[in-house]
């Protein structure tokens, strides 16, 4: 007898184009992680000191950071699209302003409002993605890993879709590349905008949805009591954005009783103000193929065995201070390099080469953007999907970030031994993989310390930490930078600043963040000691990797 075939869910299509819209904006949403492709000639068109050039850099990193709070709560309370719309306008502001000035030239624009500009290229990017991927997991609450996947995808490989474009039609030209920016951002969350918005369920059991409007108004706030064990695997990797509300990810389980798992499907409505976090998602076929086997491990079910933690009750826990240092120390490790990585790639052509041209330079600067950005990629999914495994076998998943800081470790090594530019993938490289399996993991961490149901605001304030660690490094390579450099005039009135000693122009910033990674590497290896001696007292009860 056949089995006849379900008919499609209404408004099907318009799911799937939201989550065409949301990758699409997200593709346009990690730019700031290619600012060191552009920067060293931006900053040599304008004559700004390698300090200045990275703080503009580091205001693109606060508006990336601290904007997550601030535009969750935008989004929650106003919807996706007026999230995306600030996006828009924030992101048209900042490149389309960075491009002006360059057009201009030296002296044309103040320092001060160059950094606005790059704070504001941040916060576009903040923004815009907060509301894809909130909508991505709200529109499939049954598939919430799997659409979250591709947003998340994207924004990992921002990087190197537009140093790869930048490549091909504007080779070796930064004013180019500043405008494939400012119009290639502002134009696909733009047109992605209209085609982003929330599918509810009807709330008629029947697994019906409707179009729910963009506008801010007060509407059902059903799917609230709707099961607790939904998981959204790739909503780790929201963790590089700092988002207010990233998808829960691997959540610590305990054992969960058969009654339990019948009665957790409840059928609800979702609308634009359901938080993105909300543990009371509803589950099912593809969010946890664990809980529907018998090789599933022992602890599949959240703990309640102790509260929630969250708001101004946070910064009262010392696990929230060992985690907000320990990502900062690493965090601030990885976006030294990542800011700076065309400014290694310039010292050591200066020094290999002499007579290297400029648009040569830039194409290498390009060609190490791409790397760091392909690799973060695979760090992110190797970082989740490591975790998992590690949690099925009852091991802590700190031996992730162990991973993460070992190779952090040995690219400090590599940078204050590097002097050969074509060996300059090996930095790249494991920066990438490093800093992409730090926010792998990062997140559940936080859910595993302090309860899912929180994870928006404590992530927010957990993203807090390399707003100030990557301040301090990256001014750190600024000023040592600036103090080996000399100004060499063109002949015409004009020159740059440049130094041409090779590894020694940076080499001293090293030094600073090797000790970071070894004292990361150590921090994270006491955090497992505790945990271990933590679970022998309590005998395996309450909540996982409380830290």
């Amino acid at each position: 007898m056949a089995i006849p075939t379900p008919p499609r869910q209404p408004h099907h299509t318009l799911r799937l184009l939201s989550i065409l819209a949301a990758t699409t904006i997200a593709l346009s949403c990690g730019t700031n992680y290619a600012y060191s492709a552009w920067a060293p000639t931006f900053a040599s068109h304008l004559h700004l000191s390698a300090t200045q050039q990275n703080l503009i850099g580091n205001f693109g990193n606060i508006g990336m950071y601290a904007m997550g709070i601030p535009g969750g709560i935008l989004i929650d309370k106003c919807g996706p699209r007026y999230g995306v719309g600030a996006g828009v306008v924030a992101l048209a502001a900042g490149y389309f302003g960075l491009w002006r000035s360059f057009e201009r030239g030296a002296g044309a624009t103040g320092m001060g409002v160059l950094c606005l500009f790059g704070l504001l290229t941040g916060m576009g990017s903040c923004t815009a993605f907060s509301a894809a991927i909130k909508v991505s997991a709200t529109n499939w609450p049954r598939h919430r890993g799997t659409a979250t996947a591709f947003p998340l995808s994207a924004f990992g490989l921002s990087a190197f879709f537009y140093t790869t474009i930048a490549s091909v039609a504007f080779p070796g030209e930064t004013q180019g590349y500043l405008l494939l920016l400012a119009c290639g951002t502002t134009v696909m969350v733009f047109v992605g905008m209209f085609f982003l918005q929330i599918v509810r369920g009807t709330g008629d059991g029947k697994g019906g949805y409707e179009a729910v409007s963009g506008g801010g108004e007060e509407e059902s706030r059903g799917r609230r009591d709707s099961n607790k064990m939904s998981r959204a695997r790739s909503g780790k990797d929201d963790a590089e954005t700092g988002k207010l509300h990233p998808p829960p990810s691997s959540l610590p389980y305990k054992a969960c009783p058969a009654r339990s798992l019948a009665h957790s499907h409840v059928t609800g409505t979702a609308d634009e103000h359901s938080s993105l976090v909300s543990s009371n998602s509803t589950a099912g076929p593809g969010d946890d193929l664990e809980i529907r086997t018998n090789k599933q491990p022992t602890n599949l079910c959240p703990s309640s065995s102790k509260p929630e933690i969250t708001g101004l009750v946070l910064l009262r826990t010392p696990a929230f201070w060992q985690l907000f240092l320990l990502l900062g120390l690493l965090c601030g490790v990885g976006l030294m390099t990542i800011n700076n990585i065309g400014n290694n790639a310039r010292a050591l052509w200066h020094h290999f080469d002499p007579s290297t041209t400029a648009a040569f330079i830039q194409k290498r600067q390009l060609l190490h953007v791409s790397i760091l950005s392909l690799c973060s990629f695979a760090g992110r999914l190797a970082s989740g999907i490591g975790s998992d495994w590690l949690i099925h076998r009852n091991q802590s998943r700190y031996w992730t970030l162990v991973a993460s800081g070992t190779l952090f470790t040995a690219a400090q090594v590599v940078a204050l031994q590097l002097q050969d530019p074509r060996r300059l993938f090996w930095l790249s490289g494991l920066t990438g993989l490093a800093y992409g399996a730090l926010f792998g993991v990062y997140p559940a961490l936080v859910a595993d310390a302090f309860g899912p149901s929180g994870l928006g605001i404590n992530w927010g304030a957990m993203t807090m930490a390399p707003v100030l660690s990557g301040n301090f490094f990256n001014l750190a390579y600024g000023a040592i930078l600036d103090s080996h450099s000399r100004f060499r005039g063109d002949g015409k009135g004009g020159g740059e600043m440049v130094c041409v000693e090779g590894r020694e122009c940076y080499g001293s910033a090293y030094w600073v963040t090797l000790a970071a990674s070894l004292a990361g590497v150590g921090w994270t290896l006491g955090c497992i000691w505790r945990e271990g001696v933590k679970r022998r007292r309590e005998g395996g009860g309450g909540r996982e990797h409380e830290g």
